[in-house]
């Protein structure tokens, strides 16, 4: 059936993808055998699956017959880093911001159920939160997720809650917060996604004033999130993102058009 057969096709490219994403920086290159066991995949699926990607130049099987990331890979690099390259004018108010608050500051947007770090500016103290560009991150925690989800639909809000580890009944105080950092136009979290991280977020809204595109957020260890330090970034961090919005940011990362009218 005609059906069927769409089915097939996009459970076949999911896995394709879900194969991509067994590759990072620390797991550069695998063995059939561990591509096998991770993915839970019959290795016939597994070698049929590595050969469509070998072909595509997504896969590279090395002389030592591990299996890593192919040379096709440097154009989707190359394409992603010039859409997804930030303005300097807004690298510029990240730094200024840096330089406010001495902690290392993120530029996220929401990509479907997920928030992905595009920018990122490091702060000068030695003990940090690390987070790296390009990262995906959960956004049933976080004040940066608080933020994107701003203006989400409700399918969405529940589908966020469902993967929390507090399963769908977490939905009414995902909400609640969600509303929360709309009414105050930020969010304060720490602890909820990693032990011992906080962060502060403010959205970055689009032309319509109502639904961000970003959410810039300064992040580090709870110790340096105290009372006094939250209520300092606050206010940094709020005024920054205006900023951000007047300079004009597409849901792509780059400048939006000028002239329009910002929240």
């Amino acid at each position: 059936m005609p059906g069927g057969d769409a089915d097939g096709s996009v459970r076949s490219v999911v896995r394709a993808l879900d194969l991509l994403d067994l590759f990072d920086e620390t797991h550069q290159a695998h063995t059939v055998r561990e591509l096998t066991e991770r993915t839970g995949l019959a290795k016939t699926t597994v070698l049929r699956l590595v050969g469509t990607l070998e072909q595509r130049g997504l896969l590279w099987t090395r002389p030592d017959g591990r299996v890593g990331v192919g040379p096709g890979l440097l154009r989707w690099a190359r394409l992603a880093h010039a859409v997804w390259r930030v303005p300097e004018a807004v690298r510029s108010v990240m730094r200024e911001l840096v330089a406010d608050t001495a902690e290392t500051v993120n530029l996220y947007v929401r990509a479907d159920a997920v928030r992905v770090c595009v920018a990122q500016e490091e702060g000068p103290q030695r003990l940090r939160h690390v987070v790296n560009t390009g990262d995906e991150m959960v956004l049933w925690g976080g004040s940066a997720s608080k933020v994107l989800l701003i203006g989400a639909p409700e399918s969405l809000l529940l589908r966020v809650s469902a993967a929390s580890p507090h399963g769908p009944g977490h939905l009414n105080r995902l909400r609640e917060e969600v509303e929360r950092a709309a009414r105050l136009g930020h969010a304060v979290s720490h602890g909820e996604r990693e032990t011992g991280a906080s962060g502060v977020a403010a959205p970055v809204y689009g032309p319509d004033g109502v639904v961000p595109v970003a959410a810039l957020a300064v992040g580090g260890p709870t110790a340096r999130f105290t009372d006094a330090a939250v209520e300092s970034f606050t206010s940094a961090v709020i005024g920054a993102a205006g900023r951000i919005t007047r300079i004009g940011l597409d849901p792509l990362g780059g400048p939006a058009d000028a002239g329009r009218t910002a929240r």
